[in-house]
């Protein structure tokens, strides 16, 4: 028999180190101190570079060359990328925490930021090779070159699996014919990740990933989409007309696109549900701003209770939506499972920034609806947040059928366990 002494001190260890990792939980809660200086150091780059400017990149569709160097030295433009290959060499949490800031000064800078970050060096960490890392990942870190993700097919849209652009080998060289739409960056990009069907009897798993270096012979590309909002970022179809690569441009194992794509949203999103917090965080300091300076019945509008109410709703669900976007970084960061987390990450801070955005212009009223005011210009960015890397209805679908099947699992697991195992 065990002594009483033993167990009980055993039970004393146990309780001293829940109490422990319950409070590390709480510290938690506040960011550690690099997170913080990075946020310090983005937030007053975004403050003096990005705001005063914002609205004639917007206004000019003019991509933002200068300030994306000047981001590349700072090693926002390659912020999980190892320092021995020219990065930051820091976690996602970090990288969502500087694309909040950089896309509070600039939405558009900040998708310029997210595609080459999540969507373009994301899977060349993942599954490139030492040799492709030299070439494709290393040049792509200091902001002189920016990289793009062709996914979307006219018709298809983020329909991985429906690709209609083939590649054919041919000796030492892939034959690439397709067109791939929507594609931002597309106009500044020196590379892109392009998905093709090798092998249409495979179905998705037919589908690969390529290296393509731009410009380069057989793509063209197609006009730059005028768009609502983010305006500053060019958005342009990619056309292959027999487009030869060499073969070592194959990412990964042939085969390998499907898994290579979605692996690579679900990092994505938490980049774009990032910027949705930059944009809806913007939008509630204009409006707290205008608040306070516009009096009405001989005080500020700030003091009216219906004001109050719906700046207290704006920041309940930007903080919300925050705690969500920090949790799906984490728990990538800690190499869990985050696909659940990141698509409601994306879905709770893209609806927040739209819902926040359209309030404000409520808050400044007539001033809201003027370009005077960029109220009016985070409304159109925020838009864009609840459209790519997947659409809501597409990613709720998603989303019920990853809920169901956890809520299966556990209550099988329940069913497995004795009821004292189950009441723990």
């Amino acid at each position: 028999m065990v002594p009483v002494m033993l167990v009980l001190t055993r039970r004393w260890r146990a309780s001293w180190w829940a109490l422990r990792s319950l409070h590390t939980v709480y510290q938690s809660a506040e960011l550690p101190d690099t997170h913080r200086m990075l946020r310090d150091t983005c937030r007053d780059f975004a403050e003096r570079e990005l705001q005063p400017i914002a609205a004639s990149l917007d206004r000019e569709h003019r991509y933002p060359r200068d300030q994306i160097l000047q981001m590349g030295k700072m090693g926002l433009m390659a912020v999980e990328v190892p320092e021995e290959l020219g990065g930051a060499g820091l976690d996602y949490l970090a990288y969502s925490i500087g694309m909040e800031e950089i896309s509070r000064g600039c939405a558009s800078t900040g998708v310029v930021m997210s595609v080459n970050n999540s969507l373009y060096l994301g899977p060349l960490l993942k599954y490139a090779t030492d040799e492709q890392k030299k070439k494709w990942v290393s040049p792509f870190c200091t902001g002189e070159k920016v990289g793009c993700f062709a996914l979307s097919e006219p018709g298809n849209g983020s329909d991985a699996g429906a690709a209609n652009t083939v590649a054919k080998q041919e000796g030492d060289h892939w034959l690439l014919n397709g067109t791939k739409s929507w594609i931002t960056n597309a106009w500044d990009a020196s590379a892109a990740v392009v998905f093709a069907t090798t092998d249409k009897s495979l179905a998705h798993k037919g589908i690969s990933a390529f290296l393509v270096e731009m410009p380069t012979s057989g793509l063209s590309l197609g006009k730059k989409e005028d768009k609502l909002g983010i305006r500053a970022s060019s958005t342009a179809n990619l056309i292959f007309e027999d487009c030869r690569i060499p073969c070592e441009n194959l990412l990964g194992q042939e085969g390998m696109g499907f898994k290579i794509a979605m692996h690579t949203l679900d990092a994505g999103r938490i980049g774009i549900a990032s910027q949705a917090l930059g944009i809806a965080q913007a939008a509630l300091d204009c409006a707290v701003d205008y608040a306070d300076k516009r009096f009405a019945f001989g005080a500020p509008i700030s003091k009216l209770q219906a004001i109050q109410f719906k700046l207290a709703d704006m920041a309940l669900a930007l903080e919300s939506a925050r705690l969500l976007t920090w949790r799906a970084s984490m728990m990538k960061d800690n190499k869990k499972p985050f696909t659940k987390e990141a698509a409601m990450a994306k879905l709770a801070a893209s609806e927040a920034a739209t819902r926040i955005s359209h309030q404000a212009i409520q808050i400044l009223g007539g001033m809201g609806y003027v370009t005077e005011m960029p109220a009016e210009r985070h409304y159109r960015d925020a838009r864009i947040t609840e459209i790519y890397e997947v659409c809501h209805c597409k990613r709720e679908k998603n989303e019920g059928k990853t809920i169901l099947y956890l809520l299966k699992y556990q209550a099988y697991e329940n069913r497995t366990k004795t009821p004292r195992e189950a009441s723990v």
